[in-house]
């Protein structure tokens, strides 16, 4: 059986609403002969943390459990009674051992993700014969050997169950002494939540994907726009737009309308906190575990040295701020040398909400919230070509109107040259898409002219367009930090960390940063 540990980190001021409603939780588990297993002790009613389970055998229980994120009654999908899920902390080298049991109505399932395992074992449904889901009422066992350290986490991979709760921390404790020395050590699980059910969130994308999108282009930003370029760049820049039937206001298909974006749990309103002394250097354990969105984090006041990405060691980079995609993790070493509070800042990229959290040597202490910055604004680079000096009358355009931007990935957004390419004045009319006329049958879609065979099968019924003059974007922090004043994390920064053979065998506390 797993061993439960009380979480050093744990929300102060949570809301006494979702305990109360996570006892009412509790008497349903009861009845169903389980023991809810809360963080806190009863006699601190305002407060619940995710619990934190050690060993290598555990029971884990999906139930339905009523929340109150918001000041509306909502269910969430809880794994243990809870919501985020257990943080799972393991050991390198150990086999692990987990009967998942299924007291919801529906299907269910857990994926590990990140971990290299047997595909029997992966927790997708359907990716292997042997694991189709579990049912209602049934129970199914995981068990598998852990081949790597590291930070990563599990979810549900069966309907909107992870988007209504059921995601949790994985920990990976080094077999070898770990290379990164640090005093106190923090799961920071980022999250977004909405009242809605997420299948009408769903059906509303598919109605208009831009339902959600409240900053849509309005008769004041053309006035300026004309003042600002001139009738002519002006009609030019919103005509390439409108033909291509894209908008540069396009960031997020679902924005903090309808999400509440939390921390461990918490939302903004609560807090999460986590407590510290003078002088400890402090290891954060960055989650993005949100459904559809991408946060940029920082601490103000405080550096922060990235020490791990996905789970692999780094060559440590000290950054002020960073942003991260969905299923993300970065490890970051922070060193408080002042007695005073420091706000955990984690706000989506549209800059429609955000998520936040105190590190403090005292709870009684809070530190100001800083201002979210701009919403950015994209360009026709952000699609990942390189524009200058190309033209425009000849893109294929049928390519260019199914294209949806709202589904961009963080890591295409990354790399892109910090200027962004000004396509002021250029001529466009030889700007050319690759269709599957166009390009070859080599790997990547160039090489051979016996194109066409090859081709149907690469391009596919989900690739709308292919960009035939890429750009390097590796070195570039992405959209919305491209230009910020604060030094950001890129993706030319992570170098694989080797540890010296030498240092192998000593102590990490004294070896490392």
């Amino acid at each position: 059986m797993s061993e439960l540990i009380l979480p050093a980190e744990r929300t102060v001021s949570a809301s006494r609403r979702r305990f109360v409603k996570g006892l009412a939780a509790g008497g349903a588990m009861l009845g169903l002969g389980l023991t809810p297993q809360l963080s806190q002790s009863a006699s601190n009613k305002s407060s619940i943390a995710p619990q934190l389970l050690r060993g290598t055998r555990f029971d884990l229980t999906y139930t339905p459990l009523p929340v109150n994120f918001t000041g509306k009654e909502r269910y969430a999908t809880a794994i243990n009674g809870s919501v985020p899920a257990p943080t799972l902390r393991w050991r390198e080298g150990d086999t692990i051992t987990l009967k998942v049991t299924n007291h919801l109505a529906e299907d269910t399932s857990i994926h590990w993700h990140g971990l290299i395992l047997p595909s029997s074992q992966d927790g997708v449904p359907f990716v292997s014969e042997n694991f189709k889901g579990i049912k209602p009422g049934e129970t199914f066992t995981y068990r598998f050997p852990l081949k790597q350290s590291g930070t990563y986490w599990y979810h549900s991979h069966s309907g909107f169950q992870e988007p209504t709760g059921a995601y949790g921390a994985i920990i990976i404790d080094p077999k070898e002494p770990d290379p990164v020395s640090f005093d106190r050590d923090y799961v920071v699980l980022l999250s977004d939540w909405s009242d809605e059910d997420p299948s009408t969130i769903y059906h509303k994308l598919k109605k208009s994907s831009d339902y959600y999108n409240f900053r849509q282009r309005t008769l004041s930003d053309a006035f300026d726009d004309i003042t600002e370029l001139g009738w002519r760049k002006f009609w030019q820049q919103r005509g390439m737009w409108n033909e291509s039937r894209m908008s540069d206001r396009d960031i997020s298909d679902v924005t903090g309308y309808t999400y509440t974006y939390l921390m461990n749990g918490a939302t903004p309103a609560e807090g999460w906190l986590g407590l510290f002394k003078k002088g400890e250097k402090v290891r954060l354990r960055f989650i993005n575990g949100s459904s559809m969105t991408f946060f940029d984090v920082r601490i103000p006041g405080l550096k922060m040295t990235v020490v791990a990405a996905d789970g692999q060691n780094i060559e440590p980079v000290t950054v002020e701020e960073f942003g991260f995609g969905v299923g993300e993790t970065y490890d970051v070493i922070v060193e408080p040398e002042d007695d005073r509070a420091y706000t955990l800042f984690a706000q989506s990229i549209d800059r429609s909400g955000y998520a936040l959290g105190t590190l403090t040597p005292d709870p009684a202490l809070k530190a100001e919230i800083p201002q979210m910055d701009e919403a950015p604004i994209l360009k026709h680079t952000d699609m990942g070509m390189n524009m200058a000096g190309m033209k425009h009358s000849d893109h294929n355009m049928a390519a260019m109107k199914k294209m949806d931007h709202s589904k961009h990935n963080r890591q295409d957004m990354k790399g892109m040259k910090p200027n962004g390419q000004n396509m002021n004045g250029m001529d466009h009319s030889q700007h050319k898409m690759m269709t599957k006329e166009k390009y070859g049958s080599g790997k990547a879609g160039y090489g051979s002219n016996r194109a066409i065979a090859h081709i149907d099968a690469e391009y596919g019924s989900h690739i709308d367009m292919l960009a035939n003059v890429p750009e390097y974007k590796i070195d570039d922090p992405g959209i919305g930090l491209r230009n910020s004043p604060r030094r950001a994390l890129v993706y030319a920064d992570l170098k694989t960390f080797i540890l010296p053979p030498i240092l192998v065998s000593l102590n990490a506390k004294s070896t490392c940063i």
